[in-house]
């Protein structure tokens, strides 16, 4: 599909204030339709997380121009969420991002307002994070990324560029379905090539259906492509999801807590991930 000129979009951000979004506190649901709980299915997380978690919903702000997401307060742990307050179905989202290293963001599609159900374009800048990839949060928790990633580091120990991650290394067990639930998977290598390290990239999501099928590119690299209509993989039942889903839901901007399993591998003390030139075309 061609990519249509930017006079066919519209802003979702007006570069001085979080008009049109809503701050959201991260809280938990059920692993998939009809599933448990996170919090019961998890013995790591305690019972009141959520109600715990509302009290810190992540720090959204408008700096230069840019939106920025930190958690609150800074280097405490806690994540959220930043809601457009509108709801989209079919739609071409350009975003560009510029996320700090380690931190574990996303950008969640026909996501449900008051829990954490909708499908996750993945920006996971961290260690076995993935960029461009998927995952299923509240729709059957899965992953279906492309690759795994690592720093380059310096003599310093300072992290200093991306490079391609050993399975045997990796803070996440990787097993080849993962980058089998892809329609289309791009290498670790075209990755690589496109993202530009402590620098702004480019992020383009195409998102049609009703289960939908998205694609993902970085930079103007096709990153990778699921079929919600067809994805197979544990606990994941299509009709449910929709149903669950719907046609239309939220955009929304995440800031993810340091949870029991990475703890602050997942979102350094003082990270922050920033967000400009937001802008949708509905289909």
């Amino acid at each position: 599909m061609l990519r249509m000129s930017d006079s066919d979009f519209v802003s979702l951000f007006n570069g001085i204030d979080l008009d049109g979004w809503i701050p959201r506190p991260r809280l938990y649901g059920t692993l998939y339709p009809g599933g448990p709980l996170l919090t019961d299915a998890y013995e790591e997380f305690p019972a009141d997380y959520n109600d715990r978690s509302i009290g810190h919903p992540a720090r959204w702000s408008v700096e230069d121009g840019v939106i920025v997401g930190r958690q609150d307060a800074p280097g405490s742990g806690w994540g959220g969420a930043l809601l457009s307050e509108k709801t989209y179905g079919d739609f071409e989202l350009l975003l560009e991002m510029k996320p700090d290293w380690p931190a574990d963001t996303g950008v969640m599609l026909r996501r449900r307002f008051d829990s954490w159900e909708g499908l996750q374009v993945v920006v996971d800048h961290r260690r076995s994070g993935a960029i461009g990839g998927f995952f299923g949060n509240g729709i059957g928790e899965f992953h279906a990324i492309p690759f795994t990633f690592a720093a380059i580091v310096d003599e310093h120990g300072n992290a200093v560029g991306l490079r391609e991650e050993e399975p045997a290394e990796s803070l996440e067990t990787w097993d080849d379905a993962k980058r089998e639930r892809l329609e289309f998977a791009a290498t670790s290598a075209e990755f690589l090539r496109a993202w530009r390290w402590a620098d702004w990239n480019e992020l383009r999501v195409l998102c049609v259906g009703n289960r939908p099928r998205v694609t993902t590119w970085v930079n103007g690299q096709k990153i990778a492509t699921i079929d919600l209509s067809r994805l197979v993989a544990p606990n994941y039942i299509a009709e449910d999801v929709e149903s669950t889903l719907g046609a239309r839901g939220h955009l929304a901007l995440e800031v993810h807590e340091n949870d029991p399993f990475l703890g602050p591998a997942r979102w350094g003390a003082d990270a922050a991930c920033r967000w400009r030139n937001i802008r949708i075309r509905e289909i």
